[in-house]
């Protein structure tokens, strides 16, 4: 009776609360930083990794990290690769694109948030071996990372089997 339609709007659904899930967990941990940290504290977690209180004005892993910088600017694009991306989502049927195109959105409103709200990102997790430091990161930054990712694999994947056959 409902077939076709049911299994889309189901996979809508489920597509739409794990954004809204991943989006929401970035920000309870950030609100759990902003509350237990102070400032560029840190607190040791394993013999890797810290939660370091830091902010960002810049781009990804600090990259023009400027309070001076023009904060609309920046907004501004983010906004528009997040919009771009919301297009691109309605408009695919391939689920692992889909799942990468969540994941890619609900990094960049996590921290399209924060940039509003706030003015700046919230980044707190310090990987780093002996005196090395990865630059710190957040969860939405992770969301972003892994849905790249899993988006080049695709590709790629796809572009190997067309060389092969």
């Amino acid at each position: 009776m409902f077939g076709k339609h049911f299994n889309k709007s189901i996979t809508y659904l489920f597509f739409f609360f794990l954004f809204l899930f991943l989006v929401c967990l970035d920000q309870l941990t950030k609100d759990l930083v902003i509350n237990k940290l102070e400032l560029y504290e840190s607190k040791n977690l394993l013999p890797f990794l810290n939660f370091t209180f830091v902010v960002n004005y810049g781009f990804a892993f600090g990259f023009l990290n400027s309070p001076s910088l023009n904060q609309l600017i920046v907004s501004l694009v983010i906004l528009s690769i997040i919009l771009y991306f919301l297009y691109l989502l309605i408009k695919t049927q391939d689920y692992i694109f889909r799942f990468s195109l969540v994941l890619i959105l609900s990094g960049a409103l996590g921290n399209f948030l924060d940039r509003i709200i706030r003015g700046f990102v919230i980044d707190f997790i310090d990987i780093y071996k002996s005196d090395y430091h990865w630059p710190a990161f957040n969860l939405a930054d992770s969301w972003i990372t892994i849905g790249f990712m899993i988006l080049i694999f695709k590709i790629a994947l796809k572009k190997l089997v067309i060389l092969i056959f």
